[in-house]
C-alpha cells in the first residue's frame, strides 16, 4: 500500500526507517570498540569475554547498515541525479565519453560485465553500501554520544541526501572516516584513503589540504593571513574564480558559475561555534580533537561568507560542516560529564534542545524532499516500478 499510494504513503518509508533505525541507535548506541568490528572498528568481534552488552551493540550497528542499506539500494528512479547516472553509466559501458571520475566509470563496467547486461541496481547498491558503511564506521569509532550523532546523521539528511547525490556523499563519509587518521597524525593512510575516495568523486582531494590545515596548532601570523584571504575574495574574486575554473574546467559555461551560498548552514556554523566558545572558553582549541572540529566550523563559515562566488562552494564547506554531527555530541559529553550541577543540567537540556532543533530541520527538509535538486520522493523500488526511457533510449544520446 505505501508503494502505490499518495505522496503521504510515499513518505512513510522514511518517516518508518527514521523511527526504526533512531530506536536502534538509542537502545544500542554507546560508545565501544567491540561494535567497531561490525562496522570499520579496530578489534575482533570474536574473543573470550564478550558481554552482552558489546553482542547488543555490534547487532544493533550491523542492524542499522542493513536497514540503510536495504532502502537505498531498492531505490528506482529516486534522487535528483538517479537518471543521469543510468545515462552515464550507459555511455560509459559503450566506452563513451563522460565526465565521471574513473572508479565510477570502471565499477560500471565490472558490474554490467559480471552481470551480462546494464545492471545499473547493482552499482547503485553498491555506492549505498559503501557510503552507510563509511558513516557508520566514522561516527561509531569517533563519536562521543553515537545515539546523538546517529540521530543528526539521519534528520539533518545526511542519509537521505546519498539517495540524490550518490558519488559525493560516499566521498563525505570517506572523508569523515578519514578524520582519525589526520587526527593521530597517520599520513600514509590518511592519503591512501582520500586517494582511493577520489577515483569516484574528485572534489575529495581538497580534504587533503583542508583537514591538515584545521588539525595543525595556528600561529598568530596564520590568523593574520586567513583574515587578509578572507578579505582578498571581496575584492579579487574574478581572478579566483579563473583559478577555479582552471582547477574545475567543466563549470566553465555552466549554471554553477552563479556561486551562492546557504543562510542556514551559516546559522548552523555560527551557532555551533558559539556553542563550543559558551561550553569551553578559553580551552577551545586546547584538546586536539576539538581544536580540530574548531577550525574545521569556523573554516566553513568563512567558506560560507567570503567565497559564494565559487562553484558549488557548499561542496567543499560541507567537507567542514560534516564533523558537527561529532562536535556537537562531544560538547554535550563534556556538560552531562561535569561534576558541576548546573552544567550537569544544562548538558541534559542541550542534548533535547538538539534533538528538537534536527527534527524541525527533517520536517523542513521533508517537505521540499520531491522538489528539484533533491527528489527523494516519490519513493519507489525497482520490485514495483519501471525506470522511464534514458535519453539514449530516446534516441538523445
Amino acid at each position: 500500500m505505501i508503494l502505490s499510494g499518495t505522496g503521504a504513503d510515499y513518505m512513510l518509508v522514511y518517516i518508518t526507517l527514521t523511527v526504526i533505525t533512531l530506536a536502534i541507535a538509542y537502545f544500542s548506541g554507546t560508545k565501544n570498540v567491540t561494535a567497531g568490528a561490525v562496522i570499520g572498528g579496530e578489534y575482533n568481534f570474536i574473543h573470550r569475554g564478550l558481554s552482552r552488552k558489546q553482542v547488543r551493540n555490534a547487532v544493533g550497528l550491523f542492524s542499522l547498515f542493513v536497514l540503510l542499506t536495504g532502502v537505498s539500494a531498492l531505490r528506482l528512479n529516486v534522487g535528483n541525479d538517479y537518471s543521469k547516472y543510468v545515462e552515464f553509466m550507459h555511455r560509459t559501458y559503450s566506452n563513451a565519453v563522460v565526465p565521471t571520475e574513473v572508479g565510477f566509470n570502471y565499477l560500471t563496467k565490472l558490474v554490467y560485465t559480471l552481470s551480462g547486461f546494464e545492471n545499473y541496481v547493482m552499482v547503485f547498491a553498491f555506492f549505498a553500501a559503501a557510503t552507510v558503511f563509511f558513516f557508520l564506521a566514522a561516527i561509531n569509532r569517533q563519536t562521543e554520544d553515537f545515539f546523538l550523532s546517529f540521530m543528526m546523521f539521519m534528520l539533518l539528511g545526511y542519509y537521505f541526501q546519498s539517495l540524490s547525490t550518490v558519488r559525493y556523499y560516499l566521498a563525505l563519509g570517506i572523508a569523515l572516516y578519514s578524520i582519525s587518521f589526520c587526527l593521530k597524525g597517520d599520513w600514509p593512510k590518511f592519503i591512501l584513503i582520500i586517494l582511493c575516495g577520489s577515483l569516484f568523486h574528485k572534489s575529495l582531494l581538497v580534504v587533503l589540504v583542508l583537514y591538515p590545515l584545521a588539525a595543525m596548532k595556528w600561529k598568530r601570523w596564520m590568523y593574520v593571513t586567513l583574515a587578509l584571504l578572507s578579505v582578498s575574495c571581496m575584492f579579487l574574486k574574478d581572478i579566483y574564480l579563473q583559478i577555479a575554473i582552471k582547477i574545475y574546467p567543466s563549470y566553465e559555461g555552466t549554471e554553477y558559475l552563479s556561486g551562492g551560498t546557504s543562510t542556514i548552514s551559516i546559522i548552523r556554523c555560527a551557532g555551533v561555534l558559539a556553542l563550543a566558545a559558551l561550553i569551553l572558553g578559553k580551552d577551545i582549541i586546547k584538546d586536539r580533537k576539538m581544536s580540530f572540529y574548531f577550525y574545521s566550523n569556523l573554516g566553513a563559515l568563512i567558506l560560507y561568507v567570503f567565497c559564494s562566488f565559487l562553484p558549488t562552494v557548499s561542496r567543499i564547506a560541507y567537507y567542514f560542516t560534516v564533523t558537527q554531527i561529532l562536535y556537537v555530541p562531544a560538547l554535550v559529553k563534556i556538560l552531562i560529564s561535569d561534576r558541576d550541577e548546573k552544567r550537569y543540567k544544562l548538558g541534559r537540556m542541550l542534548r533535547v534542545l538538539t534533538v528538537i532543533g534536527c527534527l524541525l530541520y527533517f520536517a523542513k527538509y521533508m517537505r521540499g524532499a520531491a522538489g528539484d535538486g533533491v527528489r527523494i520522493l516519490p519513493y519507489e523500488t525497482f520490485l514495483f516500478h519501471e525506470l522511464p526511457a534514458t535519453l539514449s533510449e530516446r534516441g538523445f544520446g
